[in-house]
């Protein structure tokens, strides 16, 4: 989803990259979860980039964890939502490191 969202090394087609993001994301990975939040953040979709960041900070990406807390900061996610979201991290780590 990188490669044709950026233009590395391909044509640049951010409908593909998209599209690749949301397969891999489907799939449970969680970079392409995080990059789906990260562009509907850039259209102004709040809502729908905070369900995605909420989805990948609850599978342990802290980068996702980060966006809430400056989400909530910026007055667009609220306290639960950011409390919500280091929850989810947190039990995430701990649910990593037992194994």
């Amino acid at each position: 989803g990188n490669a044709y969202y950026n233009g590395d090394g391909v044509q640049e087609d951010n409908a593909k990259g998209i599209e690749f993001w949301s397969e891999a994301a489907m799939q449970g990975h969680v970079g392409s979860r995080h990059s789906l939040g990260n562009h509907e953040g850039r259209k102004g979709n709040y809502v729908r980039a905070l369900r995605h960041y909420l989805i990948s900070a609850k599978m342990g990406y802290e980068e996702s964890a980060e966006m809430i807390k400056m989400m909530f900061m910026d007055g667009i996610a609220t306290k639960e939502h950011y409390a919500e979201a280091l929850r989810g991290h947190q039990d995430a780590v701990e649910e990593m490191k037992s194994h």
